[in-house]
Protein backbone atom coordinates (compact mmCIF):
# COMPACT_ATOMS: atom_id res chain seq x y z
CA UNK A 1 0.00 0.00 0.00
CA UNK A 2 1.47 3.09 -1.18
CA UNK A 3 1.69 6.06 1.32
CA UNK A 4 0.09 9.25 0.31
CA UNK A 5 4.05 10.82 0.03
CA UNK A 6 5.08 7.64 -2.05
CA UNK A 7 1.66 8.19 -4.51
CA UNK A 8 2.97 12.21 -4.79
CA UNK A 9 6.52 11.36 -5.48
CA UNK A 10 5.37 8.70 -8.12
CA UNK A 11 3.44 11.29 -10.18
CA UNK A 12 6.22 13.84 -9.65
CA UNK A 13 8.37 10.79 -11.75
CA UNK A 14 5.53 9.82 -14.34
CA UNK A 15 5.68 13.41 -15.07
CA UNK A 16 9.04 14.14 -15.36
CA UNK A 17 9.77 10.77 -17.27
CA UNK A 18 7.00 12.15 -19.72
CA UNK A 19 8.57 15.76 -19.63
CA UNK A 20 12.00 14.88 -20.36
CA UNK A 21 13.75 12.34 -22.00
CA UNK A 22 17.14 12.22 -23.07
CA UNK A 23 19.15 9.70 -25.39
CA UNK A 24 22.50 9.23 -26.54
CA UNK A 25 22.25 8.26 -30.47
CA UNK A 26 25.52 6.60 -31.61
CA UNK A 27 24.57 5.47 -35.16
CA UNK A 28 21.67 7.26 -37.74
CA UNK A 29 20.01 5.92 -40.72
CA UNK A 30 22.03 6.83 -43.89
CA UNK A 31 25.36 7.25 -41.94
CA UNK A 32 28.04 4.10 -42.40
CA UNK A 33 29.00 3.07 -38.98
CA UNK A 34 29.28 4.95 -36.05
CA UNK A 35 28.46 8.86 -35.66
CA UNK A 36 32.03 10.71 -34.95
CA UNK A 37 30.80 13.34 -32.71
CA UNK A 38 28.11 12.96 -29.46
CA UNK A 39 24.89 13.46 -30.79
CA UNK A 40 22.23 13.44 -28.27
CA UNK A 41 17.87 13.95 -28.65
CA UNK A 42 15.15 14.44 -26.32
CA UNK A 43 12.54 16.44 -25.08
CA UNK A 44 11.91 19.04 -22.39
CA UNK A 45 8.81 20.52 -21.67
CA UNK A 46 7.75 23.95 -21.07
CA UNK A 47 4.33 25.70 -20.34
CA UNK A 48 2.26 26.62 -17.06
CA UNK A 49 1.60 22.83 -17.55
CA UNK A 50 4.29 21.58 -18.96
CA UNK A 51 1.72 20.87 -22.11
CA UNK A 52 4.70 21.81 -24.56
CA UNK A 53 7.01 19.43 -25.43
CA UNK A 54 10.59 20.61 -27.14
CA UNK A 55 12.43 18.28 -29.40
CA UNK A 56 15.86 18.74 -29.31
CA UNK A 57 19.35 17.65 -31.22
CA UNK A 58 22.59 18.54 -28.91
CA UNK A 59 25.51 17.86 -30.45
CA UNK A 60 28.99 18.18 -28.21
CA UNK A 61 31.98 20.27 -29.53
CA UNK A 62 34.79 17.94 -31.28
CA UNK A 63 37.28 19.69 -29.74
CA UNK A 64 37.13 20.58 -26.43
CA UNK A 65 33.41 19.90 -24.77
CA UNK A 66 33.97 21.10 -21.21
CA UNK A 67 35.82 24.29 -21.92
CA UNK A 68 33.81 25.28 -25.65
CA UNK A 69 30.82 27.83 -25.58
CA UNK A 70 27.44 26.58 -25.78
CA UNK A 71 24.91 27.48 -28.45
CA UNK A 72 21.95 27.90 -28.88
CA UNK A 73 20.66 27.41 -32.57
CA UNK A 74 17.21 28.95 -33.52
CA UNK A 75 16.00 27.96 -37.12
CA UNK A 76 13.91 30.59 -38.86
CA UNK A 77 10.39 30.26 -40.07
CA UNK A 78 8.96 30.44 -37.45
CA UNK A 79 7.68 26.84 -37.91
CA UNK A 80 11.19 25.68 -39.02
CA UNK A 81 12.94 22.44 -38.18
CA UNK A 82 16.37 22.93 -35.84
CA UNK A 83 17.57 19.89 -38.05
CA UNK A 84 17.45 22.15 -41.38
CA UNK A 85 20.04 23.76 -39.27
CA UNK A 86 21.83 20.84 -38.71
CA UNK A 87 21.92 19.35 -42.02
CA UNK A 88 21.71 22.42 -44.45
CA UNK A 89 23.55 24.85 -42.39
CA UNK A 90 25.98 24.96 -39.13
CA UNK A 91 25.95 21.24 -38.39
CA UNK A 92 28.22 18.05 -38.88
CA UNK A 93 25.99 16.42 -41.52
CA UNK A 94 25.31 16.88 -45.07
CA UNK A 95 22.91 15.19 -47.23
CA UNK A 96 24.26 13.16 -50.54
CA UNK A 97 22.42 15.27 -52.86
CA UNK A 98 24.35 13.96 -56.01
CA UNK A 99 23.42 10.21 -55.14
CA UNK A 100 19.83 10.87 -53.49
CA UNK A 101 17.54 8.72 -55.64
CA UNK A 102 14.07 9.33 -54.01
CA UNK A 103 15.12 6.28 -51.34
CA UNK A 104 16.34 7.11 -48.03
CA UNK A 105 19.20 9.51 -48.30
CA UNK A 106 22.31 8.95 -47.11
CA UNK A 107 25.05 11.59 -45.19
CA UNK A 108 28.44 13.21 -45.51
CA UNK A 109 30.52 14.83 -43.12
CA UNK A 110 30.40 18.89 -43.19
CA UNK A 111 33.98 19.62 -42.65
CA UNK A 112 33.10 22.88 -41.78
CA UNK A 113 30.83 22.67 -38.65
CA UNK A 114 30.10 24.97 -36.20
CA UNK A 115 30.48 22.15 -33.93
CA UNK A 116 34.13 21.52 -34.52
CA UNK A 117 34.92 24.64 -31.67
CA UNK A 118 31.32 24.29 -30.35
CA UNK A 119 28.39 22.51 -28.50
CA UNK A 120 25.28 23.13 -30.13
CA UNK A 121 21.82 22.76 -29.33
CA UNK A 122 19.42 22.44 -32.63
CA UNK A 123 15.87 23.12 -30.87
CA UNK A 124 12.77 22.30 -32.59
CA UNK A 125 10.88 25.46 -31.86
CA UNK A 126 8.26 27.02 -31.47
CA UNK A 127 6.09 24.40 -30.47
CA UNK A 128 4.73 22.34 -33.77
CA UNK A 129 7.90 22.31 -35.15
CA UNK A 130 9.48 19.91 -36.34
CA UNK A 131 9.08 16.90 -33.74
CA UNK A 132 7.86 19.03 -31.44
CA UNK A 133 4.32 18.36 -29.94
CA UNK A 134 1.78 20.00 -27.34
CA UNK A 135 -0.78 17.77 -25.16
CA UNK A 136 -3.81 19.86 -25.72
CA UNK A 137 -5.02 21.90 -28.33
CA UNK A 138 -4.33 25.32 -27.04
CA UNK A 139 -0.86 24.35 -26.08
CA UNK A 140 0.00 24.96 -29.98
CA UNK A 141 -0.91 28.22 -29.48
CA UNK A 142 2.54 30.53 -30.04
CA UNK A 143 3.95 34.10 -30.53
CA UNK A 144 7.34 35.56 -30.69
CA UNK A 145 6.86 36.47 -26.58
CA UNK A 146 5.46 33.00 -25.72
CA UNK A 147 8.25 31.50 -28.03
CA UNK A 148 11.15 33.79 -26.76
CA UNK A 149 9.78 32.44 -22.71
CA UNK A 150 9.53 29.02 -24.20
CA UNK A 151 13.04 29.08 -25.40
CA UNK A 152 14.05 30.39 -22.03
CA UNK A 153 12.55 28.34 -20.09
CA UNK A 154 13.64 25.27 -22.25
CA UNK A 155 17.64 26.47 -21.39
CA UNK A 156 17.01 26.45 -18.12
CA UNK A 157 15.30 23.08 -17.57
CA UNK A 158 18.34 21.79 -19.97
CA UNK A 159 20.85 23.01 -18.40
CA UNK A 160 19.32 22.14 -14.56
CA UNK A 161 19.49 17.93 -16.14
CA UNK A 162 23.25 18.78 -17.76
CA UNK A 163 25.21 20.50 -14.98
CA UNK A 164 28.62 20.14 -16.54
CA UNK A 165 27.98 22.82 -19.33
CA UNK A 166 26.60 25.51 -16.88
CA UNK A 167 30.11 26.64 -16.29
CA UNK A 168 30.74 26.90 -20.44
CA UNK A 169 30.40 30.27 -22.37
CA UNK A 170 26.62 30.79 -23.43
CA UNK A 171 25.46 32.52 -26.98
CA UNK A 172 22.03 32.61 -28.13
CA UNK A 173 22.24 31.89 -31.86
CA UNK A 174 19.97 32.24 -35.16
CA UNK A 175 19.13 32.81 -39.00
CA UNK A 176 16.01 34.85 -40.47
CA UNK A 177 13.16 34.79 -38.49
CA UNK A 178 15.40 32.85 -35.90
CA UNK A 179 17.69 36.15 -35.94
CA UNK A 180 14.22 37.73 -34.58
CA UNK A 181 13.90 35.38 -31.20
CA UNK A 182 17.36 35.44 -30.63
CA UNK A 183 17.49 38.90 -29.21
CA UNK A 184 14.46 38.33 -27.59
CA UNK A 185 15.74 35.07 -25.72
CA UNK A 186 19.12 36.33 -25.09
CA UNK A 187 17.45 39.19 -22.85
CA UNK A 188 14.94 37.41 -21.15
CA UNK A 189 18.25 35.31 -20.13
CA UNK A 190 20.02 38.31 -18.93
CA UNK A 191 16.70 39.46 -16.46
CA UNK A 192 16.79 35.92 -15.28
CA UNK A 193 20.42 36.43 -14.26
CA UNK A 194 20.07 39.92 -13.02
CA UNK A 195 16.94 38.47 -10.77
CA UNK A 196 19.02 35.73 -9.33
CA UNK A 197 17.67 32.85 -11.00
CA UNK A 198 18.93 29.55 -11.08
CA UNK A 199 21.13 28.05 -12.77
CA UNK A 200 23.01 31.40 -13.82
CA UNK A 201 23.62 31.14 -17.52
CA UNK A 202 27.26 32.86 -18.63
CA UNK A 203 25.32 34.50 -21.39
CA UNK A 204 27.96 36.47 -23.30
CA UNK A 205 26.57 37.36 -26.61
CA UNK A 206 24.12 36.43 -29.08
CA UNK A 207 24.68 36.06 -33.17
CA UNK A 208 22.27 36.33 -35.59
CA UNK A 209 22.21 35.97 -39.35
CA UNK A 210 20.69 37.43 -42.01
CA UNK A 211 17.72 38.14 -39.06
CA UNK A 212 14.48 39.52 -39.19
CA UNK A 213 14.50 42.72 -37.21
CA UNK A 214 11.51 45.33 -38.32
CA UNK A 215 9.25 43.44 -41.04
CA UNK A 216 8.82 46.55 -42.69
CA UNK A 217 11.81 47.71 -42.65
CA UNK A 218 13.53 44.65 -43.78
CA UNK A 219 11.10 44.17 -46.44
CA UNK A 220 11.82 47.76 -47.84
CA UNK A 221 14.78 47.12 -48.32
CA UNK A 222 14.46 44.24 -50.80
CA UNK A 223 14.07 46.24 -54.03
CA UNK A 224 16.96 48.31 -53.43
CA UNK A 225 18.76 44.98 -53.10
CA UNK A 226 17.38 43.82 -56.16
CA UNK A 227 18.46 47.04 -58.00
CA UNK A 228 22.11 46.39 -56.26
CA UNK A 229 22.13 42.62 -57.44
CA UNK A 230 21.15 43.27 -61.03
CA UNK A 231 17.66 41.22 -60.92
CA UNK A 232 15.98 44.04 -61.59
CA UNK A 233 16.49 46.71 -64.58
CA UNK A 234 17.24 50.13 -63.72
CA UNK A 235 14.23 51.28 -65.74
CA UNK A 236 12.41 49.24 -63.52
CA UNK A 237 13.74 50.17 -60.31
CA UNK A 238 14.15 54.20 -61.18
CA UNK A 239 10.02 54.28 -61.70
CA UNK A 240 9.65 52.06 -58.49
CA UNK A 241 11.54 54.78 -56.51
CA UNK A 242 9.87 57.60 -58.09
CA UNK A 243 6.65 56.25 -58.21
CA UNK A 244 6.77 54.96 -54.36
CA UNK A 245 8.56 57.35 -52.77
CA UNK A 246 11.02 54.59 -51.24
CA UNK A 247 8.13 52.91 -49.51
CA UNK A 248 7.51 49.49 -50.86
CA UNK A 249 5.57 47.55 -48.25
CA UNK A 250 2.58 49.39 -47.52
CA UNK A 251 2.49 51.69 -50.48
CA UNK A 252 -0.29 54.61 -50.63
CA UNK A 253 -3.20 51.58 -52.59
CA UNK A 254 -4.23 55.21 -54.39
CA UNK A 255 -0.82 55.18 -56.18
CA UNK A 256 -1.92 53.37 -59.43
CA UNK A 257 2.15 54.03 -60.37
CA UNK A 258 3.48 52.75 -57.49
CA UNK A 259 1.47 49.56 -57.69
CA UNK A 260 2.21 49.18 -61.56
CA UNK A 261 6.20 49.82 -60.87
CA UNK A 262 5.83 46.79 -58.30
CA UNK A 263 4.41 44.46 -60.44
CA UNK A 264 7.14 44.86 -62.50
CA UNK A 265 9.61 44.25 -60.33
CA UNK A 266 7.41 41.43 -58.37
CA UNK A 267 8.64 37.57 -59.71
CA UNK A 268 12.27 29.09 -54.67
CA UNK A 269 14.83 25.67 -52.40
CA UNK A 270 13.98 21.84 -53.00
CA UNK A 271 14.61 19.67 -49.42
CA UNK A 272 12.55 16.58 -50.83
CA UNK A 273 16.12 14.73 -48.74
CA UNK A 274 14.95 15.95 -45.53
CA UNK A 275 11.32 15.17 -45.87
CA UNK A 276 11.96 11.59 -46.96
CA UNK A 277 14.64 11.00 -44.04
CA UNK A 278 12.84 12.72 -41.35
CA UNK A 279 9.60 10.46 -41.93
CA UNK A 280 11.56 6.98 -42.41
CA UNK A 281 10.07 4.95 -39.08
CA UNK A 282 13.87 3.51 -38.81
CA UNK A 283 14.74 6.81 -38.71
CA UNK A 284 12.22 7.98 -36.23
CA UNK A 285 13.13 5.01 -33.82
CA UNK A 286 16.53 6.18 -34.30
CA UNK A 287 16.15 9.23 -32.93
CA UNK A 288 13.75 8.32 -29.62
CA UNK A 289 10.87 10.20 -31.57
CA UNK A 290 7.65 9.44 -29.03
CA UNK A 291 5.41 7.14 -31.11
CA UNK A 292 2.22 8.63 -32.55
CA UNK A 293 2.95 12.27 -31.74
CA UNK A 294 4.25 13.80 -35.14
CA UNK A 295 2.72 11.74 -38.54
CA UNK A 296 3.51 14.15 -41.03
CA UNK A 297 7.45 15.61 -40.50
CA UNK A 298 7.82 18.94 -42.08
CA UNK A 299 11.13 20.70 -42.52
CA UNK A 300 8.96 24.46 -42.14
CA UNK A 301 5.32 23.95 -40.72
CA UNK A 302 3.29 26.80 -42.87
CA UNK A 303 0.62 25.99 -40.36
CA UNK A 304 1.26 26.89 -37.19
CA UNK A 305 -0.82 28.82 -35.03
CA UNK A 306 1.29 31.53 -34.34
CA UNK A 307 1.05 35.03 -33.53
CA UNK A 308 4.00 37.85 -35.06
CA UNK A 309 2.91 40.00 -32.16
CA UNK A 310 6.54 41.91 -31.60
CA UNK A 311 6.68 44.22 -34.90
CA UNK A 312 10.16 44.98 -33.89
CA UNK A 313 13.04 43.87 -31.79
CA UNK A 314 15.43 47.02 -32.44
CA UNK A 315 15.19 48.00 -28.81
CA UNK A 316 16.20 44.25 -28.18
CA UNK A 317 19.34 45.04 -29.95
CA UNK A 318 19.80 47.96 -28.39
CA UNK A 319 19.09 46.78 -24.49
CA UNK A 320 21.58 44.19 -24.83
CA UNK A 321 24.57 46.28 -26.36
CA UNK A 322 23.56 48.72 -23.51
CA UNK A 323 23.96 45.93 -21.32
CA UNK A 324 27.40 45.25 -22.71
CA UNK A 325 26.76 41.93 -24.43
CA UNK A 326 28.91 40.83 -27.59
CA UNK A 327 27.02 40.54 -30.88
CA UNK A 328 27.67 39.37 -34.31
CA UNK A 329 25.52 39.84 -37.00
CA UNK A 330 26.14 38.12 -40.35
CA UNK A 331 24.87 38.48 -43.63
CA UNK A 332 25.03 36.07 -47.23
CA UNK A 333 25.13 38.52 -49.53
CA UNK A 334 23.08 36.85 -51.70
CA UNK A 335 20.15 36.45 -49.18
CA UNK A 336 16.88 38.59 -50.48
CA UNK A 337 14.78 37.38 -47.62
CA UNK A 338 16.14 39.60 -45.34
CA UNK A 339 19.05 41.80 -47.40
CA UNK A 340 22.28 42.93 -45.91
CA UNK A 341 21.26 46.46 -46.59
CA UNK A 342 18.27 45.85 -43.70
CA UNK A 343 21.29 44.38 -41.59
CA UNK A 344 23.57 47.30 -42.14
CA UNK A 345 20.55 49.88 -41.45
CA UNK A 346 19.66 48.49 -38.02
CA UNK A 347 23.27 48.08 -37.15
CA UNK A 348 23.74 52.02 -37.95
CA UNK A 349 21.05 53.20 -36.53
CA UNK A 350 22.36 51.57 -33.00
CA UNK A 351 24.66 55.00 -32.96
CA UNK A 352 27.99 53.04 -31.96
CA UNK A 353 31.40 54.14 -32.73
CA UNK A 354 33.10 52.36 -35.46
CA UNK A 355 35.87 50.55 -34.04
CA UNK A 356 37.06 48.78 -37.03
CA UNK A 357 36.27 49.96 -40.20
CA UNK A 358 34.74 48.67 -43.48
CA UNK A 359 37.36 45.96 -44.81
CA UNK A 360 37.61 42.29 -46.57
CA UNK A 361 38.02 39.50 -44.62
CA UNK A 362 39.73 36.30 -45.82
CA UNK A 363 39.65 32.61 -45.63
CA UNK A 364 42.72 31.03 -47.59
CA UNK A 365 44.40 34.09 -48.77
CA UNK A 366 40.45 34.40 -50.81
CA UNK A 367 37.73 37.85 -50.07
CA UNK A 368 35.31 35.86 -48.07
CA UNK A 369 33.16 39.12 -47.64
CA UNK A 370 33.33 42.20 -46.03
CA UNK A 371 33.04 43.09 -41.97
CA UNK A 372 32.88 46.05 -40.02
CA UNK A 373 32.81 46.27 -36.10
CA UNK A 374 30.97 48.78 -33.74
CA UNK A 375 31.31 49.24 -29.96
CA UNK A 376 29.93 51.17 -27.29
CA UNK A 377 31.63 50.86 -23.74
CA UNK A 378 32.59 47.05 -23.54
CA UNK A 379 29.92 45.93 -25.76
CA UNK A 380 30.89 45.16 -29.40
CA UNK A 381 29.03 44.42 -31.68
CA UNK A 382 30.47 42.84 -35.81
CA UNK A 383 28.99 42.68 -38.80
CA UNK A 384 30.08 40.41 -41.46
CA UNK A 385 29.02 39.73 -45.14
CA UNK A 386 29.55 35.83 -46.48
CA UNK A 387 30.16 35.60 -49.94
CA UNK A 388 27.43 34.12 -52.54
CA UNK A 389 25.41 32.70 -49.12
CA UNK A 390 22.28 32.98 -48.51
CA UNK A 391 19.86 31.93 -44.90
CA UNK A 392 17.45 29.17 -44.95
Amino acid sequence: MLTWLQYLLLLFLLRFNTATSQSIIKTLPGYPGTLPFKLETGYISVGGEDEVQLFYYFIESESDPRKDPLLLWLTGGPGCSGFSGLVYEIGPLAFDVADFDGSLPSFTLNPYSWTKIANIIFIDSPVGTGFSYANTSDGYSSSDTKSAKDNYMFLRKWLSIHPTFVKNRLSIAGDSYGGKITPMVALEIAKGNEAGLEPRMLLQGYIVGNSRTDANKDDNEKIPYAHRMALISDEYFELAKSSCHGEYVNPDPNNVHCSYALQLVKQNYNYVSSYVWANNETVQEALHIRKGTITDWKRCNKSLTYEDNVESVFKDHQLLIAKGFQALAYSGDHDMAVPYMSTLKWIRELNLTVDEAWRTWTVGGQVAGYTEKYKKNQAYLTFATVKARKSF
